[in-house]
């Protein structure tokens, strides 16, 4: 019978990440491949896409694939997990790495945002999950790790609605680990600060965000090497930087304390 401790060998381990294409997912794409797993890459950007597939190629030596994806649009997803059951006909881990923000005051951040916001970060991640969680349960083994953030666990001003969503990730990734651990499927939870990445070309117009946070900036390369360690052991959470973590805990333990934090050394926006 296979154990989840048998997927600690990435070698031949099938690794579905979306959000491949850029930033923390193509970073665990490329830690993965470094370790021979077989890497499929889910993303909307084709070009660079093809990039990635074929450097986890050239690092892995084994075959590597690339889909692409839009995580909001259900059709395209369920088109794209039958090509890789067609294609692969296994997945070992899934990393739902896909997501946006915006930060915007929750009053004049408008619904459509809004709307998109949660199909990409919540319903995107609960479409996939329940299609290729189903096939580790046939298996009898497999590990999700879900991207969620510290934002889900210390909303701050101008990022209510990104929170919200991660908000729901944590949620739902909670309540996922109890019901998949009984039938051999561990979930994971990443709780990440702020990363040095694109994703803030998006999220923060201003283009100062990084700078004024830098002393609590996190490595993407690191980070997916810490995310990667966990494949194969039953790790709860991944809560990043150390110091944003224990405010998080704050948060709950003091509200009032934690809402002063949140709003002055955490809010940077």
């Amino acid at each position: 019978m296979v154990k989840l401790a048998d997927l600690q060998d990435l070698k031949q381990n099938v690794i579905v990440i979306t959000g491949g294409s850029s930033g923390l997912g193509k970073a665990i794409a490329y830690e993965a491949a470094s370790q021979g797993a077989v890497i499929v890459v889910l993303a909307r950007r084709q070009a660079e896409l093809q990039i990635v597939r074929d450097q986890c190629q050239a690092l892995s030596g084994q075959p590597a694939y690339a889909y692409q994806l839009d995580v909001s649009n259900p059709e395209m997803i369920e088109q794209v997990v039958g090509q890789i059951e067609n294609d692969i006909g296994r997945v070992d881990v899934l990393v739902n790495a896909a997501g946006f923000g915006h930060f915007e005051t929750a009053l004049e951040t408008p619904m459509a945002t809004v709307e998109q916001m949660f199909r990409v970060n919540v319903l995107g991640l609960m479409y996939l999950t329940r299609a290729l969680g189903s096939l580790m349960v046939d298996q009898g083994v497999g590990q999700i790790i879900n991207i969620a953030s510290m934002a889900g666990k210390m909303a701050t001003q101008k990022s209510a609605i990104y929170s919200a969503t991660k908000f729901a990730v944590i949620g739902y990734s909670n309540g996922l680990r109890l019901e998949l651990k009984p039938l051999g499927v561990q979930v994971t939870t990443v709780n990440p600060g702020p990363i040095d990445t694109d994703f803030f070309k998006i999220a923060d117009q201003t283009g100062q965000y990084l700078e004024t946070v830098d002393w609590i900036v996190l490595d993407p390369e690191r980070l997916a090497k810490r995310i990667v360690r966990a494949i194969g052991h039953p790790k709860r959470e991944i809560n990043a930087p150390f110091l944003m973590s224990a405010a998080a805990q704050l948060y709950d333990l003091a509200p009032s304390v934690g809402d002063y934090l949140a709003s002055t050394i955490f809010n940077q926006k």
